[in-house]
């Protein structure tokens, strides 16, 4: 299949403006521009970064073909020189991003980019698009992960997603996150996440019984029969025929059955119920899977309850990340240069949580030596360096009175280069290192970060440079 040329999924303000700043002399004028978020989803006391593999491509793939050509010259609002500069485009920015699977937080740059205003201010739309959703969708598959405590969790949702692309990556995004397994066949042949399923309501139907319905999938799949047991009455027909099924189809050829899948009822009391049914015929090692409409909060409320569960399909509420399905990230211009010389930029608004911190920045991790947990993050300027051989002061900066004094710590810069003059210059990691970083990087947050509701606020501080850079520019605009 031909590859999709993606390089007009962008706003049309993007164009029009890029037209606007060639015509007004600002076609090399060098900008900077950081993507941060201002809230973490469902309350949660923080997001995971995801999507930069998707990025990367983007970039590498990013030029004007003879459709793009024709269909911008149709619209007669763009003058010639700009099309002409359209035609022999070539990206050459240099972009920066917090490495996937890394716990993030509002209002430090997750991405940066700097090169000439019109490529990046045009690549904004793909930038917001990848990471907000794939970022959005490994958040929401974490908490659901956490909420199993231990027991494997199953992406779902292809059939539920927005989209073929929502349905790929948003599996990708939910591996990330902790997922073990996916639905989605696609997902496992491009990008090796393990496949899942076994069967659906209608296969059961098909037959003239549920007995023998589970006899033929049983005789087809023996050393892989798992067996939907709530088509017609979990506990009357389903659990038994179940039994029977395994104890006169799979046992005599060898095999031991791999688990039944409740799609429906009350779970709690059924995989009570089919648990006991379970062990009575010497099936102990029968796994149960539990499915439908799944997410964090009912799960941990049925373990609460104490059901059997070993395993959990969840889909819709997982792959739109149903309860809070926005990832509000945002690119905004910080600097721009002037003769060389670094000139940082601010939005302001009567809404303190959208004023944005100008200047080319760099975040900082600060972790404790003494236990390895994440202590706060840092925003400096970009030729700033925190000495963690000294002592190091944090402040609040809206409550500049709340300080604190770190000592015994490491600090590790977050950002990664990955153009340079747009060339690319970082491999993305394999899909499993990512997901495994994920986990280690979330066993360094302190785990009152880690509740779903009302969690410890994560400090995101300003050095007192970038802080008194942002106070000069909030006097002067206020002056004006």
């Amino acid at each position: 299949m031909e590859k999709l040329n993606l390089t007009l999924l962008t706003d049309f303000y993007e164009l029009t403006m890029a037209n606007g700043y060639l015509q007004n002399g600002l076609k090399d004028k060098i900008a900077y521009f950081d993507m941060f978020f201002r809230k973490v989803p469902d309350g949660g006391g923080f997001a995971i970064m995801a999507g930069v593999e998707q990025l990367l491509d983007y970039f590498k793939n990013l030029r004007f073909d003879e459709k793009d050509i024709a269909y911008l010259r149709s619209k007669e609002l763009f003058c010639e020189d700009f099309i002409q500069y359209l035609q022999d485009f070539k990206f050459s920015c240099d972009v920066w991003a917090v490495p996937e699977g890394t716990p993030i937080f509002p209002n430090e740059p997750v991405v940066t980019v700097r090169g000439p205003v019109i490529e990046a201010q045009f690549i904004e739309t793909m930038i917001l698009l990848t990471i907000n959703h794939q970022s959005l969708i490994a958040t929401k598959a974490n908490r659901i992960v956490r909420s199993a405590q231990g027991r494997a969790v199953m992406e779902f949702g292809s059939r539920r997603a927005q989209g073929y692309d929502g349905a790929m990556n948003g599996a990708r995004a939910a591996y990330i996150g902790g997922c073990v397994a996916t639905a989605c066949t696609i997902s496992e042949r491009d990008l090796t996440i393990p496949v899942s399923g076994t069967m659906a309501h209608s296969w059961v139907q098909m037959f003239s019984s549920e007995l023998e319905a589970f006899r033929a999938y049983a005789r087809t799949y023996p050393a892989d029969c798992t067996l939907l047991v709530d088509t017609y009455n979990v506990i009357k027909s389903g659990i038994p025929n179940a039994i029977k099924v395994f104890q006169e189809e799979i046992i005599p050829r060898g095999f031991r059955p791999k688990g039944i899948r409740i799609d429906s009822g009350d779970i709690t009391y059924l995989s009570k119920k089919a648990r006991r049914m379970l062990d009575v015929a010497g099936l102990e090692d029968c796994k149960i899977i539990a499915s439908n409409a799944l997410d964090e909060f009912i799960i941990r409320d049925i373990l609460v309850q104490g059901a059997q569960v070993d395993s959990f399909g969840v889909g819709e509420r997982l792959i739109t990340s149903k309860s809070d399905p926005v990832f509000g990230g945002v690119y905004k211009l910080a600097a721009v240069e002037e003769e060389g010389r670094i000139v940082p930029k601010i939005k302001i608004s009567e809404n303190v949580g959208k004023i944005t911190n100008p200047g080319f920045k760099e975040v900082w991790r600060l972790f404790s030596k003494e236990n390895g947990k994440a202590i706060a993050d840092v925003i400096t300027a970009h030729d700033e360096a925190i000495d963690d051989t000294k002592p190091y002061e944090l402040f609040d900066p809206e409550h500049t009175w709340k300080r604190k004094t770190v000592i015994n710590f490491e600090a590790k810069r977050m950002l990664v280069q990955i153009f340079d003059k747009g060339k690319c210059v970082y491999i993305s990691p394999e899909l499993k290192s990512i997901r495994q970083h994920c986990e280690e990087q979330i066993a360094t947050l302190w785990e009152e970060v880690l509740r779903f509701e009302n969690p410890h606020n994560y400090y995101v501080d300003l050095s007192p440079a970038l802080w008194k850079m942002k106070q000069e520019l909030l006097q002067e605009y206020s002056v004006k």
